[in-house]
């Protein structure tokens, strides 16, 4: 396929407090420490897909701050492209995490800034690069109306299209069947579909229920349990890959979509193109941090090779 990765999504500097607990209103606490990072799921599917060997352009919204340039920064050294507006009057996303010291338990504020702004004419004025692609993948962080839209762009183009529905949100009528492939975990299939997912054979029956509502094919990503892979002729269950210590699951879904998408778009058979995403997925987790633990092309084809 001759076109690049293009993707929807946002970008949101994350900015992670470990205390004992959260302060209570009015009361100022020491905190134990603080890191700061690169985040939003768009921004790390792009990084995961580049990393992984793709040629992907980046499509959101920024404001011209110092987050801004965080991200400039990290699709700079991953190699992605960035297809952006910076605006004066918003500011680049930022999301806050508290993380309680005993449990590892979080609370999080996220403020999406500019790409909260992404609508329909943004998407518009994207139309060429959008149309153009040999895939094309958005989730739901930005406003609904821009991702149904740039689904409708992409698939009158030809693109194969993706849509990761998270976080979980109602999807409006018609929207997967704009989606070759619709990609939830388990929490955001059981809220699309209403059916429990805890096992392969429910993670089958709800996927039934996701190309009922109009997509081509299906895939839960599982966890520990790795990925279900379903269409209307065949269904296959993808384990994950045995790699060491899981050090932060954190960012696991976004290597496995970006890695997924690379597959696609290399002409991999979709099973195939899973194992490829499954195998990104589960080295990534052996590292803390979101995009800055998405493997190489190389480490993921070794460990595929082993």
């Amino acid at each position: 396929m001759s076109g690049p990765i293009v993707i929807l999504g946002v970008f949101v500097a994350d900015t992670a407090y470990r205390a004992e607990r959260m302060p209570k209103m009015g009361e100022t606490i020491l905190g134990n420490s603080f890191k700061l990072g690169p985040g939003g799921k768009g921004s790390n599917q792009s990084v995961a897909a580049a990393k992984a060997g793709g040629d992907v352009r980046m499509i959101t919204r920024l404001g011209k701050d110092a987050f801004a340039d965080i991200a400039l920064s990290t699709w700079s050294d991953a190699g992605v492209v960035p297809e952006i507006e910076q605006v004066e009057d918003s500011y680049t996303g930022a999301a806050y995490i508290f993380i309680e010291e005993a449990t590892g338990n979080n609370a999080i504020i996220i403020s999406p800034g500019a790409a909260g702004t992404i609508d329909v004419p943004f998407v518009d004025r994207k139309a060429d690069l959008i149309a153009g692609a040999s895939v094309f993948m958005t989730q739901l962080e930005q406003p609904m109306p821009a991702a149904v839209r740039a689904l409708e762009i992409a698939r009158e183009g030809g693109a194969i299209t993706i849509l990761n529905p998270a976080p979980a949100a109602e999807l409006p009528e018609g929207m997967l069947a704009l989606c070759d492939y619709v990609t939830p975990n388990e929490s955001e299939a059981e809220a699309i579909t209403g059916l429990p997912v805890t096992t392969v054979e429910e993670a089958q029956a709800a996927a039934e229920m996701l190309l009922a509502r109009g997509a081509k094919a299906a895939i839960i990503t599982l966890g520990e349990k790795g990925a279900l892979y379903h269409d209307a002729t065949r269904s296959e269950h993808v384990p994950v890959f045995p790699v060491g210590k899981v050090v932060e699951t954190t960012g696991a879904g976004d290597a496995f979509n970006g890695a997924f998408a690379t597959g696609l778009a290399e002409g991999m058979d979709p099973v195939e193109a899973m194992r490829f995403g499954c195998a990104c997925a589960s080295i990534s987790v052996t590292r803390p941090g979101t995009a800055p633990s998405m493997p190489s092309r190389d480490e993921i084809e070794a460990l595929l090779a082993g």
